[in-house]
């Protein structure tokens, strides 16, 4: 068969994207690998009426809703490849299937890499952390860091100040002088020696270890990791992506379809980063597919 819509990802934007469909009774499709990319971290939290919960825990209950609606269908697997056909899209899987489509909505999400840093990885969504609404509630206050070197680096370091002590490790990054007055007034300390390693018992953390033997009490690691798309079909369908300060995003218009029509995509591919606003973006791709389904079934009919 031919569905209305595949949704590429079963994150939050992409089930968010998949439940308007269904709700407006359309075949759809949601291929999902099952790697979301908040599944380092235990809890998600800034999550209204749902705050404190495991995201996988989110995942699974969004997903048997969904699934109750009886034109979904959900394959578990990783879609690998993509083209254009003359009534829409064939997307191919990992598996060897291959599924047809007249829309096709990514919601891929990104790859996060990581600072190259001894002992960061193994802390990564526990006491190493990006998001200060997501996870700085629960760091308690007390000594946290900035790992620097990223050009909103010094906005960060001033907002971190709201959940603790704050040193600014500058990452071999100058500062402006307005920059420096600013930091100096929300308290933060500015370390210009390298961080070269991380102590505790990992996934927590005691101290960041700098180059020159230097020990520095934290209990949590902010840092910024440079984004880059988790799978490979926005470039094989040529949609257009455009550079922002954490790595490539996906370029799609305030409907959310890209630069190839009949594509749209959300979430964290487009620059969003957070759970709620990961599913309103799904949910605004979603109706708007649907309005280009109703547009193109009304021009089939005259």
């Amino acid at each position: 068969m031919t569905f209305d819509a595949i949704v590429v990802g079963g994150s939050f934007a992409g089930l968010s994207a998949a439940l308007i469909l269904a709700r407006a009774r359309r075949d759809v499709l949601v291929i999902d690998s099952g790697l979301p990319r908040n599944r380092f971290a235990a809890h998600s939290h800034g999550v209204l009426g749902q705050d404190g919960i495991a995201g996988a825990e989110l995942l699974r209950n969004a997903k048997a809703q969904l699934l109750d609606y009886p034109t979904v269908r959900w394959i578990s697997d990783t879609a690998t490849r993509a083209q254009p056909t003359v009534d829409g899209f064939v997307v191919g899987t990992e598996n060897g299937d291959t599924w047809a489509t007249r829309k096709l909505l990514l919601a891929t999400g990104i790859r996060d890499e990581l600072p190259d840093l001894p002992g960061l990885a193994e802390r990564w969504g526990h006491s190493v952390v990006h998001c200060p609404y997501c996870h700085g509630y629960e760091i308690g206050g007390g000594a946290i860091g900035l790992l620097g070197g990223h050009e909103k680096s010094a906005t960060m370091a001033a907002l971190l100040a709201d959940w603790g002590e704050v040193t600014l490790f500058a990452h071999g990054m100058s500062l402006a002088p307005e920059e420096l007055a600013a930091l100096q007034h929300r308290g933060v300390s500015i370390e210009h020696a390298a961080v070269v390693g991380l102590e505790g018992g990992a996934p927590a953390l005691s101290a960041a270890v700098l180059a020159d033997g230097r020990r520095i009490e934290l209990r949590a690691l902010f840092v910024t990791a440079r984004q880059h798309m988790a799978a490979p079909l926005v470039e094989q369908l040529g949609c257009a992506l455009e550079e922002s300060p954490i790595g490539v995003l996906v370029q799609v218009d305030p409907g959310k379809q890209t630069s190839v029509p009949g594509i749209y995509a959300a979430g964290d591919a487009t620059l969003v980063g957070n759970i709620s606003l990961a599913s309103a973006e799904g949910v605004r791709a979603g109706v708007s597919l649907h309005h280009a389904l109703v547009a193109e079934d009304s021009r089939a009919s005259r």
